[in-house]
C-alpha cells in the first residue's frame, strides 16, 4: 500500500479525468476501484463466496469520494490487511474454495487475486501518470515506491 499512496503523490488534480480510451477507468476511478478491490476481495475469499453486496455499497461509497479520502482510504488498508491476513487460521488457507469459477486454495487465491490485482493495477496507475507527462517516474517509483534516478 505504501508503493501506491506513494504514486497517489504524484497525481496532479487534472490528471484525475485521464481515460486512455472511452471505455477504459480513469485515473479517479482507477483509484476508486482500489478502495474496493482489495478488501471486499479479502472478506470474500474468507467467507468463501463473493459479497456482491457488500461490493456494491463499497463501490458506491468510494464513487461519492474525493481524491482526498481515496488516498486516506488507500492508507488505511495497511493495517486492514494485517488484521484481515492475521485472522486466518492455517487450516482456512489450506481450504479450497470456488470463487468467480475457479477452485483454489484460500492462500493461492488472496496472492493471486489480491496481492497480483494491486500490482497489475499499481502499473496501470504507473502508466497513466506516465502518459499525462510524468516523465520523471521510473522503477523506483513503481516497485520500490521511492524517487531516485537509474
Amino acid at each position: 500500500m505504501r508503493i501506491l499512496v506513494h504514486l497517489c503523490g504524484k497525481v496532479k488534480p487534472e490528471m484525475l479525468d485521464y481515460r486512455p480510451t472511452p471505455k477504459q477507468r480513469s485515473t479517479i476511478e482507477l483509484l476508486r476501484y482500489l478502495t474496493v478491490m482489495g478488501p471486499v476481495l479479502v472478506r470474500s475469499i474468507q467467507k468463501g463466496a463473493f459479497l456482491e453486496q457488500e461490493w456494491g455499497a463499497a463501490q458506491a461509497k468510494a464513487d461519492a469520494s474525493d481524491f482526498e479520502a481515496i488516498v486516506k482510504s488507500i492508507e488505511s488498508q495497511s493495517a486492514f490487511y494485517a488484521e484481515a491476513l492475521n485472522s486466518f487460521s492455517d487450516e482456512e488457507l489450506r481450504g479450497e474454495i470456488e470463487l468467480f469459477g475457479m477452485k483454489a486454495r484460500r492462500g493461492p487465491m488472496l496472492v493471486d487475486l489480491v496481492v497480483c490485482g494491486h500490482a497489475a493495477y499499481r502499473t496501470q496507475l504507473f502508466c497513466y501518470l506516465k502518459a499525462c507527462g510524468r516523465d520523471e517516474l521510473n522503477t523506483l517509483n513503481l516497485w520500490a515506491g521511492i524517487d531516485g534516478q537509474m
